[in-house]
């Protein structure tokens, strides 16, 4: 019994593999990788508390032994303080993301979510340290214990919350940024570079033949 062999017709264009060669899923290794950047990224938060605590500027009170004021009511250092925590999260945005990047330059899903995480959680750990590393939230027993009429500072203070998602908003943005720019791209499976894949064939408008050429004799 002999099995029918269906010949392609010339006129269907190639059809790409299912799979082009070369690709594949997310590996265990991939979420290894994204779980060690959100891990790592998110214990530079303890850097960024640190050096918000140092550079922040310092708003005063004094005390007239009956209420607490502020020492300069003219005084820009509030809005200097998330200021303050708002460029150390762009510059340690920029940061880590090129770090990640150069370390695993093919990107992927696992490594930006990783980043993600880790960033938007060293916000968090940056701000409550920093509150803790400043001058004490008890404005009361600060006033009482500098006497009256005596300048003292006044914790740190995050007004404008939103300050929090600018490390992992850069972070993300900066790492798909070079990503793309810099990685190479999956070949193309619709792509034929040989050429052998043209629709139509070439013998579809091959030139017709000569009828003044001799013909072959019919047997």
């Amino acid at each position: 019994m002999t099995e029918a062999v269906t010949t392609p017709s010339p006129h269907e264009p190639p059809q790409p593999s299912a799979k082009p060669e070369g690709s594949a899923g997310i590996t265990a290794g991939d979420v290894r990788d994204g779980a060690a950047v959100a891990l790592v990224t998110g214990a530079a938060g303890v850097l960024l508390g640190l050096l918000w605590a140092w550079l922040a500027p310092k708003t005063q009170y004094v005390s007239n032994g009956e209420a607490v004021f502020l020492r300069n009511t003219e005084s820009e250092a509030r809005i200097g303080t998330d200021g303050a925590f708002f460029l150390l999260s762009v510059g340690f945005g920029v940061l880590s993301a090129v770090l990640v990047f150069l370390w695993r330059r093919r990107g992927g899903v696992p490594l930006v979510i990783g980043l993600a995480i880790g960033s938007g959680f060293a916000a968090l750990v940056g701000w409550r340290l920093g509150l803790w590393l400043g001058p004490s939230s008890d404005v009361a027993a600060a006033a009482l214990k500098a006497g009256k009429g005596v300048p003292f500072d006044a914790p740190l203070q995050l007004l404008a919350r939103g300050v929090l998602l600018v490390w992992p908003m850069v972070a993300v943005a900066v790492h798909l940024g070079l990503t793309a720019l810099w990685t190479p791209h999956d070949p193309d499976p619709y792509a034929d570079p040989a050429g052998q894949g043209a629709y139509p064939p070439a013998h579809v408008h091959s030139t017709p033949p000569d009828p003044s050429a001799p013909q072959p004799p019919r047997g």
